[in-house]
């Protein structure tokens, strides 16, 4: 048995209270089996893309979020991204167990891929079209970007259109997890609509 303060220079955080497990690394996915995923539930694919997303609290929402709209899964970059890491998957409460994350060297050429497999890209950005205006259903890549910056110019350029939420508020925008949710919701609203 370890005493308190060499746990705190093996544990990430100083909140392991008096517990620490060793656990594999998380293990990635390719996006075909995110696409192979939806296929096997007989669903179009629902995808979100993060062009870097910096703060590990708002990935792991955003996995929570993503996983309980029925999300396929997400995909990020390889670099100036958070990472799946012990912060993340506290902020997911458990949902990056249950959430296919696939990294990509580049989210342009990604989104050309998927392209070809049908699916439409919608990004997320003030300067877009209403969310409630705007056909979100079938195959739908939803790309939210960057908390300073949001998506890249190249990467928007890339999307079929683009996409906001309706403000009425003082504040031009919300948090890029509060955000994505409140699009995934309305994608899913969407896809619900007979």
């Amino acid at each position: 048995m370890l005493e308190r303060d060499e746990l705190d220079k093996i544990a990430e955080t100083k909140s392991h209270q008096g517990i620490i497990a060793e656990v594999e690394d998380y293990k990635y996915v390719e996006v075909s089996d995110i696409l192979d995923y939806a296929k096997s539930k007989g669903e179009e694919p629902l995808i979100v893309l993060l062009d870097e997303i910096e703060d590990p609290h708002n990935f792991g929402a955003i996995i929570r979020t993503a996983e309980c709209v029925g999300a396929h899964g997400i995909i990020i970059k390889n670099r100036n991204q958070s990472m799946v890491t012990s912060t993340v998957v506290s902020a997911s409460s458990g949902a990056s167990e249950y959430m296919k994350i696939a990294r990509v060297n580049n989210l342009s050429k990604t989104i050309d891929e998927l392209k070809k497999e049908g699916m439409w890209f919608a990004c997320a950005d003030m300067s877009g079209s209403d969310m409630t205006t705007t056909n979100l259903k079938g195959s739908i890549g939803l790309v939210v970007g960057n908390e300073g910056n949001g998506v890249s110019r190249l990467v928007k350029e890339k999307c079929d259109f683009v996409v906001k939420i309706p403000m009425k508020g003082h504040i031009e925008s919300l948090n890029v997890s509060v955000a994505t949710g409140v699009l995934l919701y309305e994608i899913n609203r969407q896809r619900n609509i007979k």
